[in-house]
């Protein structure tokens, strides 16, 4: 789609969710369609982001407060090399985490306060957000369950933390829900993704595809 406009949209959710499957699938959708796509993620989307993804991770313990300003210095640096140039230049950005997962994760799960971290957030992405922002929604036994016995530093968090960091979400969502679409990631992935995919073509970003394609 020549001179379409950027466009910025983000995953989020618990962990074994199912995010990645469907940041795929619509990334996929979206370059058949013709828009240039880039696919990204948080922390880990940038070479210092990767860095920052494997120390807070997978390494030694790491202060609460500290593991805050290390995502945030993830998200600054990657708005500012990666997301903000390529939405600039009309692709589709999507990116498997954002701003909302340190809110999550920091301020609820860890309970440093929803709005601190919110605040920090969007100092540091500079007060960029979503067009759209997609809640793939699980129960947390059910996330780890999908997870099985391999567990990074937050997913081997306790079921009441995941399960504080859920309500974050869906509460967000239900506060603004022109810009989050909430699905349910315990129906198939296709269907999910059916759900994902009319919720960007009604916000103009592809056409429809013709009945019967898709």
């Amino acid at each position: 789609m020549t001179g379409a406009s950027g466009v910025f949209i983000a995953f989020e959710g618990g962990d074994g969710a199912g995010k990645s499957t469907q940041v795929r699938l619509l990334a996929e959708v979206l370059r058949a369609r013709g828009r240039e796509v880039l696919v990204t993620r948080q922390p880990g989307g940038t070479e210092l982001g990767a860095a920052i993804r494997d120390l807070v991770l997978h390494g030694d313990h790491v202060s609460p407060r500290a593991e805050a300003l290390l995502f945030a210095a993830d998200k600054a640096h990657h708005v500012d090399l990666v997301i903000r140039p390529a939405v600039a230049a009309g692709q589709v950005v999507i990116t498997d985490r954002y701003t909302d997962s340190a809110v999550a994760y920091q301020g609820a799960g860890r309970d440093l306060g929803a709005d601190e971290v919110h605040d920090l957030q969007m100092w540091a992405v500079g007060d960029l957000v979503p067009d759209l922002t997609v809640v793939v929604d699980v129960p947390s036994g059910e996330g780890r369950r999908r997870r099985g016995e391999v567990h990074d530093r937050l997913e081997s968090e306790a079921d009441d933390f995941h399960d504080s960091v859920r309500q974050h979400f869906l509460a967000v969502a239900r506060g603004n829900p022109h810009r989050y679409l909430v699905v349910d990631g315990t129906t198939p992935p296709d269907a999910v993704h059916a759900e994902v995919l009319a919720r960007v073509e009604a916000m103009g970003v592809v056409e429809p595809a013709p009945r019967g394609l898709s």
